[in-house]
């Protein structure tokens, strides 16, 4: 039976994380998985660093673009490279618990859970925990979750044989959460387990560190990739105002 996770990766000039990274993934408890890692042609020496831990571990499966394509192209490339029945993600500057995988894949088996997301835990860019965790909700719907974005990408597992194959939206940014509301437009709730599994790290220059940006984002999921109306629109959007406040109280 194919218990293999298909760990996600896009990197792009992450050579001050990309090591550390890796190694949450190679310290899992969890040993059925693959690893792959889309450079999205980095110009620092995040190649090289993936390449060492390549020859090292065969599990870590590196893919080198020749020309850049974006965070949602980069996944994309992943999830098509991928052989897992579990689909899993973690980008190249955030991090695991040890016993994140193995908890998580026991949580969607014994409940026959297709869509499946944790608590995690956010960290400054040098590695310094915040006191505050993100706790989550034991399950969220489409429409409860166009008002609380509260899913991490860092903390999902999808089991794809029971979705159907999907790829990410390539837009520019939120991709991951329109992925998410595809999944469940096809009927499928997300399940939160809520036990810190993971550390968020805030990167200065990332999109989720520029609040106003993000919110704009959002409001552009909305009305140009969901469609809704301008009503139904702003009422999702006070709803995502009012839940990240309170997601960082």
């Amino acid at each position: 039976m194919n218990r293999l996770v298909s760990i996600i990766t896009p990197s792009y000039n992450s050579s001050k994380f990309i090591e550390e990274c890796i190694n949450s993934v190679i310290s899992q408890t969890y040993l059925d998985w693959e690893m792959v890692i889309v450079d999205d042609c980095s110009i620092d020496n995040t190649r090289d660093l993936i390449t060492k831990f390549a020859k090292e571990n065969d599990r870590i499966k590196p893919v080198f673009l020749k020309e850049n394509v974006g965070a949602a192209e980069a996944r994309n490339i992943a999830i098509k490279k991928s052989k897992g029945k579990y689909i899993a993600f973690l980008d190249s500057d955030d991090l695991w618990k040890k016993y994140k995988l193995e908890k998580q894949i026991s949580f969607m088996k014994e409940r026959n859970i297709a869509f499946s997301f944790t608590s995690y835990q956010p960290m400054s860019e040098n590695g310094v925990e915040k006191s505050t965790v993100i706790k989550v909700p034991s399950q969220i719907d489409y429409h409860s979750y166009l008002k609380n974005t509260i899913i991490g990408c860092l903390t999902v597992v999808i089991d794809r044989e029971k979705t159907g194959n999907f790829e990410m939206p390539n837009i520019r940014s939120s991709h991951d959460m329109a992925l998410w509301l595809l999944i469940m437009k096809r009927g499928f709730f997300a399940y939160g387990l809520d036990e810190n599994l993971a550390y968020y790290r805030i990167v200065s220059n990332s999109n989720t560190s520029k609040k106003w940006k993000a919110a704009k984002e959002v409001w552009d999921l909305y009305r140009k990739v969901e469609k809704l109306n301008i009503v139904y629109s702003t009422v999702c959007f006070v709803g995502y105002v009012y839940n990240a406040i309170k997601k960082r109280i």
